[in-house]
């Protein structure tokens, strides 16, 4: 079933994370580019793949504030600064969808930012749990007032995005029905072609005044 394949992958995209914590990768002093080609090092190593089904994201200060579809310069991570992961390996032919943020120092705000993210995750997985129904447009507007309510910003046009065989590579209007996004009004447990849809839900979190963002993503379904 392919739920229990998409669960299985992600436990195992897990292992990845954990190791890359284990392993001491985040450091100051290294271009995100540099961690970026180690955790692909790692994940071959460890994981036996290369593949991964989307640009593999490691994003630092500034850089943070902004959404997947950007191409930021290259940074240097500081000695207190802000990170977050979004990597997409495949695996056993499974696609993983994964994002996470880390705090190197003990800035305050940032440690509340990674915190509210993760927290905010499972509120909001928790209230479409409820919902027979809900439209993605429904629960990003209700991601969208989790931000507002932790004194962030929303930081991305999307709050997630199906995950599975069906292609969501562009956004445009034709495929708001693919992703939490304020115009899709279809409803996220509708099937197509007679099967159910798997979703990701990804928090991204900013302050745009402090240049600080947070990310956190995993499967919602």
């Amino acid at each position: 079933m392919s739920k229990e394949n998409l669960k299985k992958a992600e436990e195992i995209a897990l292992s990845l994370f954990n190791e890359i914590e284990k392993q001491g990768l985040i450091k100051p002093g290294k271009t995100e580019e540099q961690l970026n080609d180690e955790v692909y090092t790692l994940s071959h190593d460890l994981l036996g793949t290369r593949k991964h089904w989307h640009k593999r994201i490691v994003r630092s200060g500034k850089n943070t504030l902004l959404p997947y579809q950007e191409d930021p310069p290259n940074l240097i991570i500081q000695g207190d600064d802000i990170l977050f992961f979004d990597f997409g390996p495949i695996l056993d032919n499974w696609e993983a969808d994964l994002g996470r943020t880390y705090v190197i120092g003990s800035d305050p705000l940032k440690l509340k930012l990674k915190s509210d993210i993760e927290t905010c995750w499972y509120t909001a997985k928790k209230w479409f749990e409820t919902k027979e129904n809900c439209t993605g447009a429904e629960l990003f507007n209700y991601v969208l007032g989790l931000a507002n309510n932790c004194g962030w910003e929303f930081g991305g046009e999307i709050a997630g995005h199906i995950i599975g065989e069906f292609p969501h590579e562009k956004l445009d209007p034709n495929t708001y029905d693919l992703y939490v996004h304020p115009e899709n009004s279809m409803s996220m447990k509708e099937e197509i072609r007679g099967k159910r849809r798997e979703w990701i839900l990804e928090i991204h979190f900013v302050d745009r005044e402090k240049e600080i963002g947070g990310f956190f993503e995993q499967l919602l379904t």
